[in-house]
């Protein structure tokens, strides 16, 4: 009968820091597709 309690071997701030990071990372990335999709449509209204 062990008396010990077992101990994650996860960090949560490191965690939570990690998720944030990756987070914004997705969000930029949306942002920039996003800009060169209007930049594509600007392109294309400019050649007509």
């Amino acid at each position: 009968n062990s008396k010990y309690l077992e101990m994650s071997n996860v960090n949560l701030t490191d965690e939570f820091v990690n998720m944030i990071t990756t987070q914004r990372g997705y969000q930029a990335s949306g942002r920039a597709i996003t800009t060169s999709d209007q930049m594509l449509m600007e392109l294309l209204d400019i050649k007509r």
